[in-house]
């Protein structure tokens, strides 16, 4: 070997020893040509990646949005000669003389006849997931406390949705753009959506709620593990499939696709957003492809979610991104159900950390583990306890009785819409740490109706106990009599009001009297308030007598000296502060296994004090 061969052994050394950086790895779509031919990678079945062909026919300039490109092309080899471009395929990757040009994310809508497709440039998936890795989420407007489940769907559907966007064409080239049938368009793949341990039911509610237009049910593999980073693990590839598990566990939730390139640990995938959330903490699974359905309307791979390998970092418009080997950040939950005469049962799994998301989740896997038991028992009564454990704040606490047709929706609803308050706030982010819910459930109606009130005395004096008859009607059973003694404050001062109600109608009360606010000044206040919200299981009897005070930044606080009053009232703010005309003078609190229905009001006249 001369001298002169050493920086030609060199350089060749160094190209052999250092991978190719991005800029050679990725091809410009500047340099992108109509009549370009090139491969794509990803798997039909099983986990073996095959190679298909792309023919380049096009690049759409800014049409999916400002500065947004779509390189389109024709597809062929495999299964997509009668299958198209197939939902899962989202994210293959396509390669122009070795290099990556993007990846298989939009298709031609329903029928199609050819595999045309369109790619996401990479260099615009790069970009987009390169940035605000550390911005925070985007402002969700807060659900009140007391909204019911629509409320929260609705917010849901208006802020995570996907975004179906449209790419119009003129097809075929040189088409007259006027004449009928000349204009196609094209949208992002469908995703395939993975519904595991849920009835057809609670899988169609789910594709409903959380998917719309943008997934095609899946049916569900075998159950994914716990959210992990196991050191050992064989790396995703270009083509290998990849799923986000929104619920990995007992039950699994979630969308798979196709990994576009892997650098390091850094993978992406899709092409597309799941829900453009932006920065996101999504399990990363491994997925697993059964088979391709081919169809008419819209040919799909039917997979399943795996083992949670790493972290989807990043939802954006043109792409998911992650890291493989970090676990998620997710949420622990666990539901115990007991039935009469059935085996007791355990569920346990993660849960997504999202704002909207995780009350959602975790209404769909209540749901779907009572639906399969109430389908079958019809009239049914669910007990319902458990916590909500919150990072430097007191537990939430639930106990509750449902009854009725379908009592398991009400119970879901009660867990979910709490947490989506709680998670939604408008004054601090809230860490949710877990979920632990208890149900008992009894193959018939468990409900009582007050009927009637009455003092079973007619000296009614200050300092005094007086008994207090409150009847009941159960259903389809005896009527029963609950007694409980209410003490009169030496102080008080007649006329007295009580008032007996069941939790709905008494918190209804409460908001006409201004003696509960929905609108918490801080989170431990909102904490407070869910922990004191009204019970479907219990009788409340309040003691109420004249007097007057205000709701002070959430607070109560009753019997004001008139001046504080006027100064209150005065005040421009006044609005936040509500009156108060009323006291309370006794509170107390009767539990039932029973759902509690009715609402009584009584007058007491007190008697003149003996000297």
């Amino acid at each position: 070997m001369t001298v002169r061969h050493l920086p030609v052994i060199v350089l060749a050394w160094i190209v052999l020893a250092f991978p190719a950086p991005a800029s050679t790895r990725y091809m410009p779509i500047e340099e992108v040509r109509p009549g370009m031919t090139g491969v794509g990678r990803t798997v039909f079945q099983g986990a073996a990646i095959e190679e298909f062909q792309a023919q380049i026919l096009g690049v759409v300039r800014s049409n999916i949005g400002p500065q947004r490109d779509l390189i389109i092309a024709k597809l062929s080899g495999g299964p997509l000669a009668r299958t198209g471009v197939i939902a899962g395929m989202s994210g293959s990757p396509v390669y122009l003389d070795g290099r990556l040009i993007g990846a298989v994310s939009y298709a031609l809508g329903s029928f199609a006849t050819e595999p045309i497709a369109g790619i996401t440039p990479i260099g615009e998936m790069v970009e987009a997931t390169t940035r605000g890795k550390a911005a925070a989420q985007a402002r969700i407007t807060p659900i009140p406390i007391g909204a019911d489940i629509a409320v929260l769907a609705a917010a849901f559907a208006g802020t995570l949705r996907p975004v179906r966007t449209f790419v119009p064409l003129a097809w075929p080239a040189g088409a007259d753009p006027s004449a009928p049938g000349s204009v196609a368009a094209l949208r992002p793949i469908a995703l395939p959506l993975t519904v595991g341990g849920f009835d057809g039911a609670a899988a169609a509610g789910a594709l409903s709620a959380f998917g719309g237009g943008g997934f095609v049910l899946s049916p569900p593999g075998a159950g994914a593990g716990p959210p992990r980073a196991p050191a050992t693990a064989e790396p995703l590839r270009p083509g290998d499939p990849v799923g986000i598990g929104l619920i990995t566990g007992d039950l699994q939730f979630g969308a798979t696709g196709t990994v576009t390139d892997v650098d390091g640990t850094r993978v992406l995938a899709f092409g597309h957003p799941l829900y453009n959330v932006g920065p996101a903490s999504f399990a990363m699974t491994r997925a697993y492809v059964h088979a391709v359905l081919p169809s008419l309307n819209s040919s799909m791979k039917l997979a399943s979610i795996g083992d949670v390998v790493g972290t989807m970092q990043q939802d954006r418009s043109t792409a998911v991104a992650g890291t493989f080997g970090v676990p998620p950040r997710t949420i622990n939950m666990t539901v115990s159900l007991k039935r009469e005469g059935a085996p007791d049962r355990r569920f346990a799994f993660f849960v997504a950390d999202h704002p909207l998301l995780t009350p959602l989740l975790a209404y769909t896997a209540m749901v779907g583990i009572v639906s399969e038991h109430e389908r079958d028992l019809g009239p049914a009564t669910y007990a319902l306890r458990g916590r909500a454990v919150i990072a430097g704040h007191p537990a939430v606490e639930f106990d509750d009785v449902f009854t009725g047709d379908q009592p398991g929706v009400a119970a879901a609803a009660a867990i979910a819409m709490p947490l989506g308050a709680l998670l939604t706030n408008g004054i601090e982010p809230v860490r949710l740490e877990s979920l632990q819910i208890e149900m008992e459930g009894a193959e018939r109606i468990r409900s009582a109706t007050i009927e009637r009130v009455w003092i079973a005395t007619t000296d009614v004096q200050p300092g005094k106990a007086v008994p207090l008859k409150i009847l009941l009607n159960s259903w389809r059973g005896e009527p029963f009599v609950r007694t409980l003694n209410v003490d009169i404050p030496l102080s008080a001062e007649g006329p007295l009001t009580l008032v007996v109600a069941d939790g709905t109608r008494f918190g209804q009360w409460e908001q006409r009297e201004h003696r509960a606010s929905l609108k918490p000044a801080s989170v431990g206040q909102m904490v407070k308030a869910l922990n004191a919200a009204r019970r479907g299981n219990r009788i409340y009897v309040r003691l109420v007598g004249r007097d007057t005070g205000s709701v002070v930044n959430g607070e109560v606080m009753p019997s004001l000296p008139s001046s504080v009053l006027s100064v209150m009232q005065g005040d421009r703010g006044a609005a936040s502060n509500p009156p108060l005309q009323s006291s309370i003078l006794g509170a107390w609190e009767i539990p039932m296994d029973h759902a509690v229905d009715g609402l009584r009001t009584l007058t007491l006249q007190l008697a003149n004090r003996r000297p």
